[in-house]
């Protein structure tokens, strides 16, 4: 950011020390056409023939014709530039540049605006920067130029300075100007959530009478959506007068990504149901699989690839990689690995999908295998590359290969780092996690200490859980599942003033812990249940139909695991408070509402209990049923009261 700082050199001293010659009779407007001058049929000639090159993409001879004509037309520089931004070569660029200036097309607000997008698509900022400051007649596409050239550059914060100066200069914002101001929000490298000033150019949209372009409500939907702000951006969703299919997508989006994937997928019913005139693309497709994902909703998932086959959208890699992730996160593995097979050709994407999708069902061994595949078809694997495969290392308990992968990560990240003190605390081997965070070069950061609190918890380490949660308390006050974690280790162990200690804690802070919440597709509709909730019309059946379950269960030797209840209450009524867990109420539900012999599927919002296991795997031996459960860790495939887990999760 520091060439934002310098007082700028002029381009004429950057690029031209020693330059004798000027042409201000040169001079052009924000026109493309000049004015009409009959030139001489050799520089007629000698143009076209510059014109023609650019167009096959011969930059170099393109350029070595230029040094034969004296009288360039703004054509035939506009093709110029274009060509070296497809070449990617920064240096025929400031070749070119050199040559405009010494013809006097420096102040050609139309080539500005050509060069700035240029050197923004080469990465340089500061010749960007340099052709802006050098324009005293900016028209608004200078400004929108490089208003978008910061934003993709991560400065979003500089163009919010600027808008003021363009107001001041009298020129007035259009669509494209709110669209990149409204991108520079949630594309800044600053540390400081720029949320206030998205807030402050909503207003001035709502005053300036924007609020009914489609495309300025759609940004500014998808800039509160990656805010995490749902209800703002549902309120200016609901109130775009004509939506089109990005705007649709964009909400869709935002449910999906923060959360909401029950929101997601009825939106995009409605979508189906309301636009006539397009139909859903790519972008809608990834977004509704994602949903589907969350929820487990499989048989919803199939539908929306029936659809993907239809429109031919299965050779759109995004949609294909969500398609591989949708199936191993609803527990169709094996339909996941048979889209993976019919690929033409894969990016690193489809196959972290794989990875993480092995990973997630426990075969962590088979993850490997598919990681050293992806390697022989000399694909780079990227930063979530190597997430997937620890994390696959860690729920398969293969310590020794996770800690060879680690140390081949050149330059590992705080995800690396958390997944390996994952691995190692799940494996009980928590002094080496805790060395593993001494010896980090940087801050730790809440994910690596979330990991160690996380391990802890598994094993009652209640040193280094207070250790792990006093840094969390400071680094991330407001979250009160670090809390619960710590009280959860406390209560195990009966420590129970220690519990309402925490309990005071949390709620001085204003913090309520996270409602359990389980999701289960029945018939291609998903339904979903909390452990709290006495406004469900099927509580009443279930909790009765729990009931008797249980009493039926301990005649076979199941003893309820009370010690996860954080109330010190009587043991009868911490079993009535186990039986209330959402899970359970979905398995329930799903043994009533289900034909014998289909599997049940559920999805579950937490880690999932020790009790919650133990009932599941009762309930798949005595009930003769396959349940499929996935918390926030993995997949546990209970059958003939066994868990694919091994009881390790």
């Amino acid at each position: 950011m520091w060439l934002f700082c310098q007082a700028p050199q002029t381009i004429q001293q950057f690029l031209f020390p020693l330059r004798t010659r000027h042409h201000p009779s040169r001079l052009h407007s924000h026109t493309r056409h000049q004015t009409s001058v009959t030139l001489p049929p050799s520089t007629t000639n000698t143009n076209h023939l510059i014109q023609t090159l650019c167009q096959k993409g011969l930059v170099k001879q393109a350029i070595q014709a230029l040094t034969q004509e004296p009288n360039p037309t703004q054509r035939t520089y506009e093709l110029l530039i274009l060509s070296c931004a497809i070449a990617n070569s920064l240096h025929d660029a400031i070749t070119i540049h050199r040559r405009l200036v010494e013809d006097g097309f420096d102040q050609d607000p139309f080539l500005a605006t050509k060069l700035i997008n240029t050197y923004s698509e080469l990465g340089s900022m500061e010749h960007a920067r340099q052709v802006f400051d050098e324009i005293p007649n900016r028209t608004i596409y200078v400004w929108n130029a490089f208003f978008q050239a910061l934003t993709l550059a991560g400065h979003g914060i500089n163009v919010f300075d600027l808008l003021c100066s363009m107001s001041t200069d009298g020129i007035k914002p259009d669509r494209f100007t709110y669209t990149y101001v409204l991108k520079a929000c949630v594309a800044s490298d600053t540390s400081v959530s720029l949320l206030p000033y998205g807030k402050e150019i909503h207003a001035h949209i709502l005053r300036h009478g924007f609020e009914t372009n489609v495309h300025v409500t759609t940004t500014l939907v998808d800039m509160y959506a990656r805010f995490g702000c749902v209800s703002q951006a549902s309120q200016v969703f609901n109130e775009i007068p004509s939506k089109n299919v990005v705007s649709w997508s964009a909400m869709i989006a935002c449910y999906a990504k923060n959360g909401r994937p029950l929101d997601a997928l009825k939106l995009f019913n409605e979508m189906m149901l309301e636009v006539h005139d397009s139909t859903p693309n790519s972008v809608t497709m990834v977004s509704v699989l994602q949903a589907c994902a969350a929820l487990g909703a499989l048989e919803q998932g199939k539908l929306l690839h029936a659809y993907i086959l239809r429109k031919r959208l299965d050779s759109v890699l995004p949609v294909i990689a969500s398609l591989i992730a949708m199936y191993t996160r609803c527990g169709d593995l094996e339909m996941g690995k048979r889209v993976f097979d019919q690929m033409v050709r894969r990016d690193v994407v489809s196959w972290n999908a794989m990875i993480s999708g092995y990973g997630m069902h426990g075969f962590g061994e088979k993850a490997i295998e598919v990681y050293n595949e992806m390697l022989r078809n000399k694909i780079d694997p990227s930063p979530i590359t190597f997430v997937s495969v620890l994390g696959a290392c860690s729920h398969a308990g293969l310590v020794e290969d996770g800690k060879r992968l680690f140390e081949s990560i050149r330059k590992p990240i705080i995800e690396h780092y958390a997944c390996m003190v994952d691995l190692l605390g799940r494996a009980n081997r928590l002094e080496e996690a805790a060395k593993i965070i001494q010896e980090m070069r940087s801050e730790p950061g809440p994910k690596v200490w979330g990991s160690l609190l996380g391990s802890c918890r598994i094993h009652g380490n209640i040193e280094l859980a207070e250790r792990a949660s006093k840094r969390l308390f400071e680094l991330e006050p407001t979250n009160a599942g670090n809390y619960v974690l710590l009280a959860e280790i406390y209560a195990e162990l009966g420590l129970w003033d220690e519990v309402q200690r925490v309990k005071k804690l949390l709620q001085s802070r204003g913090l309520e812990k996270k409602s359990g919440c389980s999701w289960i597709e029945v018939k291609r509709k998903v339904y979903s249940f909390f452990s709290v909730d006495e406004f469900n019309p099927h509580v009443e059946q279930l909790h009765a139909f729990l009931l008797k379950l249980s009493m039926e269960m301990k005649e076979k030797g199941y003893k309820p695991k009370t010690k996860v209840v954080l109330y010190d209450v009587e043991e009868e009524e911490k079993e009535r408070i186990l039986l209330g867990h959402s899970e359970k109420l979905a398995v329930a539900f799903g043994l009533i509402n289900s034909c014998r012999g289909e599997t049940i599927r559920i999805t579950k919002n937490l880690r999932l209990c020790e009790d919650c296991h133990s009932v599941t795997k009762f309930v798949s031996k005595f009930a003769n049923r396959e349940i499929l459960v996935r918390d926030v860790n993995r997949i546990h495939h209970f059958k003939d009261g066994v868990c694919s887990c091994g009881d390790y999760w």
